[in-house]
């Protein structure tokens, strides 16, 4: 079986065994909230960011006030997404740098994103494919690296730069988007820290799925890997 062939059947499986339109995880109503949720996402679920941001976006609605805001309130408001004392200064740098040099407005580009304080690649790919309808690449998260591996997407197992390199090679940009929510929904689903592959519906052409179960294993062929 084709690696494209494979990566294709995986996405359309996983589209019909969760939902064809799969919703944010993170709730925001515009793209600053969507930077500053996810921003506040690392390390933390999305459940608990969505409560605070919940109370956060009714205090703070524009860069201006993300630069101005009192640091002891801003700490304490954001306190239960953890990592609260950088996590508040990195919202304040954010507001800071808009009003300073982009007009108070989000940028429509993945390198001035890059710029922006607490704004990793996994973010900054999110923001352009959530907040712009733009795919730059697969955002590379827990769920994302875990998966690839498991489904001979990709060698590599900790360096989420190398692993997003190898996944931007092998699936079209217009899925990429795709690719990083339904990993998310399956990862949480069935594909966790301990696979249950006897009710995955990907096993039969899953390399890890199979060799658990005991089948014979999944040969996959066009693989090219750089190393």
């Amino acid at each position: 079986m084709k690696l494209r062939d494979q990566y294709k059947e995986v996405l359309k499986r996983l589209r019909d065994t969760y939902t064809k339109t799969p919703q944010s995880f993170l709730k925001f109503d515009n793209v600053l909230q969507l930077t500053i949720a996810t921003v506040l996402s690392a390390q933390c679920t999305d459940k608990v960011v969505n409560r605070v941001t919940l109370e956060l976006f009714k205090k703070y609605k524009t860069a201006e006030d993300f630069k101005n805001a009192n640091m002891v309130e801003l700490k304490q408001t954001v306190r239960p997404t953890g990592f609260y004392n950088s996590k508040a200064k990195y919202l304040q740098g954010i507001g800071q740098k808009l009003v300073d040099e982009f007009g108070g407005e989000v940028p429509k580009d993945h390198d001035a994103l890059m710029t922006l304080p607490g704004v990793s690649n996994k973010t900054a790919n999110l923001v352009m494919a959530k907040g712009f309808g733009i795919n730059i690449g697969v955002a590379v998260d827990t769920h994302v690296r875990r998966l690839a591996s498991r489904l001979g997407w990709t060698r590599e197992t900790k360096n989420t730069n190398r692993i997003e390199r190898d996944l931007n090679k092998l699936i079209d940009k217009k899925d990429y988007l795709d690719v990083n929510e339904f990993l998310i929904l399956h990862g949480r689903a069935l594909c966790g820290s301990k696979p249950k592959c006897n009710e995955c519906p990907l096993s039969g052409i899953c390399p890890t799925g199979r060799k658990n179960l005991g089948e014979k294993p999944i040969v996959l062929t066009d693989v090219k890997y750089e190393i």
